[in-house]
C-alpha cells in the first residue's frame, strides 16, 4: 500500500507545481499582497492556463485520496489499487502539462483518464475486486 498512498501525497503536491510555475512565468512581478487578483489579471496565458491546472487538481485530489482509502479499506487488491494510482497520478501530470501547453483535446483525453482511475478505485471497492 506504500506505492499508493505516496501517490495520494504526489497528488496532493501536484497542485502547488502548477501554482509555482503560474506564479513564475507570469508577467511583471508577483505580488504576494493579493496573489489571486495578481494572477487574475496575467497577460500570460501560460500562467492563466498554469493557475487553472493548480484548481483543477485541488478539485481532483478529494475524490483520489477518498478512492484509494475506501479501496485499501474494502480490501481491493493492492497491485489494482497500486496501477490505478499511478494511472491517476500519470494522468495528472499529463493533464497539467497539456493544460500550461494549451493542448485542450489531449488535456480533456487524460483528465478523463485520471477521472476513470478514481472510477475504477471506487467501484472496485464497492464490489470488493480481489
Amino acid at each position: 500500500m506504500t506505492i499508493a498512498y505516496a501517490c495520494i501525497l504526489v497528488a496532493a503536491l501536484l497542485p502547488y507545481v502548477w501554482a509555482v510555475f503560474a506564479k513564475t512565468s507570469g508577467s511583471g512581478n508577483y505580488d504576494n499582497r493579493d496573489p489571486r487578483a495578481w494572477l487574475a489579471n496575467q497577460d500570460s496565458a501560460r500562467s492563466r492556463r498554469a493557475n487553472a491546472a493548480q484548481l483543477n487538481g485541488f478539485e481532483a485530489f478529494p475524490a483520489f485520496a477518498a478512492a484509494v482509502l475506501m479501496a485499501e479499506l474494502a480490501g481491493v487488491d493492492v497491485q489494482r489499487i497500486t496501477l490505478l494510482a499511478l494511472g491517476f497520478v500519470g494522468f495528472r501530470i499529463l493533464h497539467g502539462l497539456f493544460y500550461v501547453l494549451g493542448n485542450a483535446s489531449a488535456r480533456s483525453i487524460v483528465w478523463f483518464g485520471g477521472f476513470a482511475c478514481v472510477l475504477a478505485l471506487m467501484v472496485s471497492a464497492i464490489l470488493r475486486i480481489n
